[in-house]
């Protein structure tokens, strides 16, 4: 449980994160700076996977479709900040991602087809719609340009992790979840890299030039949002089960929204804040239908989208 919530925290955090830097850094530097402390991180398991013969190239291959749909998502993902749109509503708007991922698992694997002849399905995703709905528009001042176009951002870094959920599971069917990660996040890196070196201010230097506990702020933003988020997460669905650790995570966006309100000032109105309940509810609908079918996948299976033999079986000797 205690890893749970760490991930809970290091997800919930990452939104914040982004929004210190934002006074300090231009949003490509602080991409740039995260996405390679991340990868610096994970590239000696990278290193043991090669030495161990673990990372054929089709593992290369693979990750390649998951890794471009991650890049562009994290680019949207933090233009929204820079945009004047702040972490709470961020983070109650993003949840909108669980309806890309569904549409596209529909067209692409005939086993979640079977979901679209049950009602309670399509009314949790007109919940989920209508929730993030309200958190834009149940506001008090009006967004302004800069932020109309963090609502679109958001938007479309919604349908970007989507297709990433997607596209991994499509693709990284026949690797392990940490390889299949460590990976993604060096192409993703590299990915990010590119813009910072091309686009940023100094082409990413001016990180150079923070004060030590803001580069201190920076590493632990690389570390809990990124690197070990994610290690986290499938240590929690091993050892407490997907429905669980799914559930839980489900908190994200209050914790973000209340943290948010405590260092930033951010101010939700009552509105907003029913209407991201009521997406959250949603999402809790669709994981609800879903569970039966998750309780049956390991870990792994969930992340890379295959079938598996129950956690139970598989792991019957590990006690």
């Amino acid at each position: 449980m205690a890893l749970l919530f760490l991930t809970l925290a290091g997800w919930s955090s990452s939104p914040l994160f982004l929004k210190y830097f934002v006074s300090s850094i231009d949003v490509w530097t602080s991409n740039g700076w995260r996405y390679a402390i991340s990868a610096l991180i994970w590239l000696p398991a990278v290193i043991v996977a090669l030495r161990n013969r673990e990372t054929p190239s089709a593992l290369w291959r693979a990750a390649l479709w998951p890794s471009v749909f991650n890049v562009a998502g994290q680019i949207c993902f933090a233009w929204v900040l820079y945009l004047n749109i702040d972490p709470g509503l961020m983070a109650f708007l993003l949840r909108l991602h669980i309806v890309f991922a569904t549409t596209g698992a529909f067209l692409l694997f005939p086993d979640e087809r079977r979901l679209m002849g049950e009602p309670a399905y399509w009314v949790g995703m007109l919940i989920v719609v209508a929730g993030v709905v309200g958190t834009i528009f149940l506001r008090h001042e009006p967004l302004g340009r800069a932020g109309e176009w963090g609502i679109a951002a958001g938007l479309v870094a919604g349908a970007l992790f989507g297709c990433y959920a997607v596209a991994v599971r499509r693709c990284m069917s026949s690797f392990s979840s940490v390889t299949s990660f460590a990976v993604i996040s060096l192409y993703s890196a590299i990915g990010l890299l590119v813009p910072m070196l091309l686009l940023a201010r100094g082409g990413g230097v001016e990180a150079l030039r923070l004060l030590p506990f803001e580069m201190v702020m920076l590493f632990v933003s690389a570390l809990a949002g990124i690197a070990l988020g994610h290690v986290f997460y499938y240590a929690s669905m091993a050892r407490l089960g997907v429905a669980v650790a799914s559930g839980v995570l489900l908190l994200q966006p209050f914790v973000t929204a209340c943290a948010s309100a405590l260092i930033y000032g951010e101010r939700l109105t009552a509105a907003q804040w029913v209407s991201g309940a009521v997406s959250v509810l949603g999402a809790a609908l669709l994981l609800r239908i879903q569970a039966p079918r998750l309780s049956n996948r390991d870990p792994d299976a969930l992340h890379c989208g295959r079938l598996a033999e129950p956690v139970r079986e598989r792991h019957a000797d590990v006690r």
